[in-house]
């Protein structure tokens, strides 16, 4: 066992331990490269992301409107978003230093303004090579997907069987249950599943086989949803009945965890489209709820909004079937990153998944995990530091081992149990 007798030996070996650990990416909005345009990658992707959409909104002229944007070409909205954003802007905001930390990971010097050079390098490579490439320079063994069975689009490559790379894994989405019941009916009873507008006992059943048959095309690690920050449980409304009868008993059927990702407020703005989603404070009894009424399920659990970081944290120490993950959409910044980190380690040591990508886009993953990896290193240094003065002398085998944990080890625990 390797002894560390230093305090400048111990910092060294935790921004060692950090930067080397092998990242498990438990969610993500990938695609695997079969499945065609679903996924998305390269520059202009990058730049037309619904976050640099939004940040040029604010930057524009006045003129320029949500319609006549939308109208562009990609190649074109990108230029402006370089513009106004990059040229004109700064800079500054996490999603587009991201963008130029993604281009700099692979190789290319954006300190020449040149956008046509990033251009001309994606457009030379090769989409499976590529893939494997940002996974490699990340250092990730797995990237978990998002895939929706009632999204024709996507259910009908899977219905087609088309490969899956070992490295990415996926989730069954099943949002429209929870949200939108309607078209939900209207997909599995277009699929031959016997389910009612006004459903009864056998739509329920009908339901569950409907997820245990997309379970067993999928292989999925997880069932997913994001709901609003009004979502309340229990309550008396078709949404917790379909919790009840159909999703969890489902899920414990395949032994699937149910994720949650609440908090969203859906079309704030509905001129953004995908950036026009808001951030409202969710109502942490309802996770407390399902985990107390539903022991034998497990439940992953993220909220988006701040202010409810620390009662989440709080649950997860007094129910054993939920597991906290990730710094979500909003909270994917470095100060957030950091103060939720810190405050998680304070209360769960280090049983909880400090962050996923969220990723849309696949370069998005270099930048994402590269900026984590640097904010999770100088708070574990703080946290060693301080155990530290109590004597206590942690091994670079130890430290490695923490990183790991709150990387990926943690969440391959809690699917273990």
């Amino acid at each position: 066992m390797t002894r560390i007798d230093t305090v400048g030996a111990l910092e060294s070996s935790v921004r060692s331990a950090i930067a080397s650990a092998t990242i498990s990416d438990i969610h993500t909005h990938l695609f695997p490269p079969s499945h065609g345009n679903l996924l998305l990658w390269g520059v202009d992707e990058l730049l037309t992301y619904h976050y640099l959409v939004a940040e040029l909104f604010t930057l524009a002229p006045r003129e320029l409107s949500y319609e006549r944007f939308w109208a562009m070409p990609k190649a074109a909205q990108a230029d402006m978003i370089w513009e106004h954003v990059f040229l004109r802007g700064g800079a500054l905001s996490e999603a587009a230093r991201g963008v130029l930390t993604a281009l700099n990971k692979l190789g290319l010097d954006m300190g020449k303004r040149d956008l046509a050079q990033a251009r001309r390098y994606f457009a030379g490579r090769d989409v499976d090579e590529h893939l494997q490439t940002v996974l490699d320079l990340a250092n990730i063994d797995y990237a978990v997907m998002t895939n929706n069975p009632f999204n024709p689009a996507e259910a009908g490559y899977f219905q087609r069987g088309l490969p899956i790379p070992e490295r990415l894994k996926t989730a069954l989405r099943i949002d429209p249950l929870l949200v939108d019941w309607p078209s939900a009916v209207a997909v599995m009873s277009a699929g031959g599943y016997d389910v009612k507008l006004a459903p009864d006992a056998k739509s329920f059943s009908e339901v569950r086989r409907f997820l245990i048959d997309w379970s067993r095309r999928m292989r999925p690690v997880y069932f997913a949803a994001s709901l609003e920050n009004d979502f309340l449980y229990p309550q008396e409304s078709l949404q917790a009945q379909v919790i009840e009868k159909a999703l969890v008993p489902a899920a414990m059927e395949v032994g699937c965890p149910v994720a949650l990702m609440i908090g969203v407020r859906r079309n704030l703005n509905p001129g953004l489209i995908d950036g026009g989603a808001g951030v409202g404070v969710a109502d942490v009894s309802a996770v407390t709820s399902l985990c107390s009424r539903f022991p034998q399920a497990k439940f992953l659990v993220t909220l988006l909004a701040r202010v409810n970081q620390h009662e989440l944290a709080v649950a997860a120490r007094k129910f054993s079937n939920l597991h906290i993950f990730g710094c979500w959409w909003f909270c994917n910044t470095p100060s957030i990153i950091d103060e939720m980190t810190r405050q998680r380690i304070e209360l769960l040591g280090t049983a909880f998944t400090a962050q996923h990508s969220d990723a849309r886009v696949l370069d998005q993953l270099l930048y994402k995990w590269s900026h984590t990896r640097a904010v999770m290193a100088e708070v574990l240094v703080d946290k060693y530091r301080d155990l530290w003065q109590t004597s206590w002398r942690p091994t670079p085998e130890e430290i490695q081992r923490d990183a790991r944990a709150l990387l990926g080890g943690s969440f391959a625990a809690f699917l273990a149990k």
